[in-house]
């Protein structure tokens, strides 16, 4: 079993280092799971995320836009709902699930903890962003399986290819 992380400090930066190590893996790797784009809105306190599903290249808008002055969390739950059952279904003809988020969804055991599991007993590694915030409830998750990745493209493309490629063999 492969499971691996990154942690980088600030809001939105796992989002976009994941986003340069799937650039970077484009057509070297078959991908499943997911990367998030946020965009800051000059009229609203929440941005707009969206979640590319890395098997389709569908784009899924995750944020539910509830006003100038919304406050809390912002997540469509039955959107993310929909990003999780298409990267379970394309599970099978994988050679690495990447999560975009181990977040407050999946510290409860939803969103994409199930895809996570799954993947691990499928042989299929796992590549999961986690912000400082959440790191004890993954730890609780990964139940010391997880590997500490540095926040380094090359050492994460290098592991990737390693993980995925075993598994693709």
């Amino acid at each position: 079993m492969k499971l691996g992380y990154v942690s980088l400090p600030g809001r939105g930066a796992n989002d976009l280092f994941l986003s340069e190590v799937v650039a970077a893996l484009d057509n070297r790797l078959r991908l499943c799971g997911t990367v998030q784009t946020n965009t800051a809105r000059a009229d609203r306190r929440k941005c707009d995320m969206d979640l590319q599903l890395l098997s389709t290249g569908a784009i899924l808008r995750i944020s539910e836009d509830r006003g100038a002055l919304a406050r809390g969390c912002t997540l469509d739950t039955s959107v993310l709902a929909q990003a999780v059952a298409a990267t379970e279904a394309a599970l099978p003809g994988s050679d690495l699930l990447i999560v975009n988020k181990f977040g407050k969804t999946e510290a409860e055991g939803r969103g994409f903890a199930p895809a996570i599991a799954e993947a691990l007993c499928l042989g299929i590694p796992v590549l999961v962003g986690v912000n400082g915030l959440n790191l004890p409830a993954f730890a609780t998750f990964a139940e010391g399986l997880a590997e500490a990745l540095p926040a380094e493209h090359p050492a994460i493309i290098g592991w990737c290819l390693s993980a995925g490629l075993c598994h693709a063999a």
